[in-house]
């Protein structure tokens, strides 16, 4: 008895089902091992200072440190969606060698087998923006540009978010960081990313480097997870706002220059009026600049909330940081009493 043709053609059949399954499998399947950063982000060039910055939220924890990359005098990158973290530093890196944000993104493209799956904003220093948005990534999905800056958003709620944040970006008023605050508040206002919230970050540096890497980030904010990430975000940009008077006070300190100590610590105290230690500094300028009777209520107010701070107060005065009579000194640290 012969074999059955049948049973040879359907065992061929399979076969060839099964491996090309396999293949189609592959095909449609994001990179293994990359980060998922699904998420709304901006990248921009102030128009103002030169500085130059990417703001970004993500329902993922620890979004910044994957997504948001900025190097002072070269540019701004944000990598998201199915994340190619080498985008940031290897995009950073071609444009310090002169390519353009355009030039830059499309050796990065062009060289990624899981482009279709990538999501990416650049912004160099002359201002020129670039930005991509793989055919696989998760919808809504989308970008826009302008004069300066690119807006880039996956996994939306609604495909109208990165019209929100392009529009609230060149609508907002403040420093740049109101400006790109505002953009990451009017996404999510918008309905932001379909899954909620839970990280956020924003990195602004200079946009001509001083030559030292210390001193050319001016922002570096993160939130790592929190339900309500961006305006977490943005009230960290208020703090930090607090403590930049809070160094310029201390490093008018620094130079006897009592007056713009009291100047800049009265700004900080103005910006984060529950911060005892931004009372606390106040009130020893006030007392060397001889203005003990101003000095003692806000001594009484930090010394009340936490005693520690008494014992503080004497250890500062070996230093010169406070400078008082002893008479004087008594009177503080019984300010409490």
């Amino acid at each position: 008895m012969k074999k059955s043709p049948s049973i040879i053609l359907l065992l061929i059949f399979w076969i060839s089902s099964t491996l090309s399954s396999s293949i189609m499998a592959q095909e449609n399947t994001p990179p293994p091992d990359d980060p998922f950063a699904h998420t709304f982000s901006i990248v921009a060039k102030d128009p103002e200072t030169g500085n130059l910055g990417v703001a970004v939220q993500s329902h993922w924890f620890s979004v910044g440190s994957v997504v948001s990359w900025a190097r002072a005098g070269v540019g701004a990158v944000a990598t998201q969606s199915f994340v190619n973290t080498s985008f940031g530093p290897r995009g950073l890196d071609l444009m310090e060698e002169g390519y353009s944000a355009q030039e830059a993104l499309d050796i990065l493209i062009e060289n990624d087998e899981g482009r279709d799956y990538r999501q990416v904003g650049i912004v160099d220093v002359d201002g020129n923006v670039a930005n991509y948005t793989g055919s696989k990534c998760v919808v809504a999905a989308g970008h826009s540009k302008g004069d300066g800056f690119s807006v880039q958003a996956n996994m939306m709620l609604k495909n109208t978010v990165w019209g929100a944040m392009e529009e609230a970006y060149l609508n907002a008023e403040g420093s740049f960081a109101d400006k790109l605050i505002a953009s990451m508040k009017a996404a999510q206002q918008e309905g932001g990313d379909i899954r909620g919230q839970q990280s956020a970050a924003l990195l602004i540096v200079r946009g001509e480097s001083t030559g030292n890497v210390w001193e050319d980030v001016l922002v570096d904010l993160r939130v790592e997870d929190h339900p309500e990430a961006v305006d977490e975000i943005a009230r960290l940009v208020e703090v930090h706002k607090a403590y930049e008077h809070m160094n310029e006070g201390d490093l008018a300190i620094e130079e006897n220059n009592v007056g713009k100590a009291l100047e800049e610590y009265n700004a900080a105290m103005e910006l984060f009026p529950e911060n005892i230690e931004m009372k606390y500094w106040t009130a020893v300028s006030l007392a060397n600049s001889d203005r003990l009777d101003e000095a003692l209520p806000l001594f009484k107010t930090v010394f009340e909330t936490d005693k520690n701070w008494v014992e503080m107060t004497s250890r500062i005065v070996p230093n010169g940081l406070l400078q008082v009579t002893d008479k004087k000194l008594s009177q503080i640290l019984n300010a409490h009493k």
